[in-house]
């Protein structure tokens, strides 16, 4: 498995409505970050303050050019304060597969079952236990 590249498949897939964030980091941005609690609506997060709906990526994605052949790459205005959602992504070999992670390796789709372990100690950091 590679390791990720900022590819942001992850945001433009997950980032818009299919988000969810526990009422202890709602709490937090209310208090702290008054920008990202302005997309927050009755505990749904990233519906966009001034339409009321849910924007169709993540308003928090930057997406900027790299380099080598016009490669884009997917910076987070939140990093810091992001979603659990966004922090234990990926979860599971099944999901990068559908997803078109760029991590993923020819061996990785060959043998899943080893691939999800691998994947299991490169996030053991990031996941609640």
């Amino acid at each position: 498995m590679k390791a990720c590249n900022s590819c942001g498949k992850c945001c433009t897939k997950y980032g818009a409505n299919s988000l969810s964030a526990s009422q202890n980091e709602i709490e937090y941005w209310e208090v702290f970050r008054a920008d990202i609690a302005q997309y927050i609506d009755n505990g749904k997060i990233w519906v966009d303050p001034k339409t009321g709906k849910n924007p169709e990526l993540c308003p928090w994605l930057t997406v900027v050019s790299g380099d080598e052949s016009k490669r884009k790459y997917v910076t987070c205005d939140i990093y810091l304060d992001r979603p659990d959602d966004c922090i234990i992504y990926p979860v599971s070999i099944t999901e990068m597969i559908k997803d078109g992670c760029e991590m993923l390796e020819p061996k990785d789709i060959k043998n899943p079952q080893q691939a999800q372990k691998d994947l299991d100690i490169l996030m053991s950091d990031s996941r609640p236990e």
